[in-house]
Formats: structure tokens, C-alpha cells, sequence
């Protein structure tokens, strides 16, 4: 299987990959979103340590049934051959109608069709308001003329 762009990055290609995630994390389905990943691929994500795609699914179910009115927006920080740096942040709310920005930075490693073999993720959460929320799209893909991280001042 292949999940073209393929490695070693450019700027563009690297771009794209770093898009392609945010559209399918936007998704919120799990099963699709874990084959971006190789079946052995392994993550730390906060305090777990993930190692498959059966275990990806299961993390991301309990994720988006915690984590309501999920919207995140993920940029390119820095890339070099099958490497990417990325930076994000995502507004959710809890089941007690808390609302937070959840951000953070990842560091991903990709095999040669594409697939991600890799993902280091280090994530701290911030309380806001509703009325502090800035990504307001509907579920789903966010829409190109929303703006960026950088354009937030984010």
C-alpha cells in the first residue's frame, strides 16, 4: 500500500503530507485515519504508547468520544528525507461542556511507500471560553480560507 507524497519530502510535498493528516484527523474516523500508519507503527501520545493500527483505532475511538466539536489545524514546522516536524492545535470540548485548545508539536517518521511508522506527540491542554474559540468551521475538513496557526498569531 502507498500514501503518496512520498518520502524524501520537499517543502511542497511536505506541505501536503502535513494537510493530508489535518483533513483526515478532521474526518474523525478512526479506521480510515489508521491507514496512514504502517501496521506496526508506534506512538507516544501524551503518557500512552501505542504500537499498531488495532491499538491506533482504539486510542482514537476513546479520543473522539472524549474530545466533542473536535476541529484541529496542524502546520509544517521543519522536514528532511522521511521526516517531518509538525506543530498543531485543536479546540474540543468535554462531556461537562468544558471547551479547550490542545496544543502541541509531533515528530513523524515515514517508510518508504508513505506510511507513517512513527509518531512522537507532546500535547498540553488550555481552558477557554467558548466565545475564545477560533476554529469555527463545520465538522469536518477545515476549509482552505480558514487561516493557519501562524495567521491566528497561534
Amino acid at each position: 500500500m502507498s500514501r503518496p507524497p512520498l518520502p524524501p519530502f520537499n517543502a511542497e510535498t511536505a506541505a501536503q503530507k502535513v494537510r493530508l493528516a489535518e483533513d483526515a484527523w478532521n474526518g474523525q474516523d478512526p479506521e480510515k485515519v489508521a491507514q496512514a500508519y504502517t501496521t506496526d507503527s508506534q506512538w507516544r501520545n501524551r503518557l500512552e504508547f501505542i504500537h499498531g493500527r488495532e491499538d491506533i483505532v482504539a486510542f482514537l475511538t476513546r479520543k473522539w468520544e472524549r474530545e466533542q466539536e473536535y476541529r484541529l489545524i496542524k502546520e509544517l514546522w521543519a522536514f528532511q528525507d522521511n521526516r517531518i516536524a509538525v506543530r498543531f492545535a485543536y479546540e474540543w470540548q468535554d462531556q461537562a461542556g468544558q471547551w479547550f485548545r490542545s496544543h502541541g508539536n509531533e515528530n513523524w517518521e515515514f517508510d518508504e511507500n508513505g506510511l507513517m511508522r512513527y509518531r512522537a506527540a507532546s500535547i498540553n491542554d488550555q481552558p477557554i471560553l467558548a466565545t475564545d474559540r477560533l476554529f469555527l468551521w463545520p465538522e469536518g475538513r477545515r476549509p482552505d480560507s480558514h487561516p493557519g496557526l501562524s495567521t491566528l498569531g497561534l
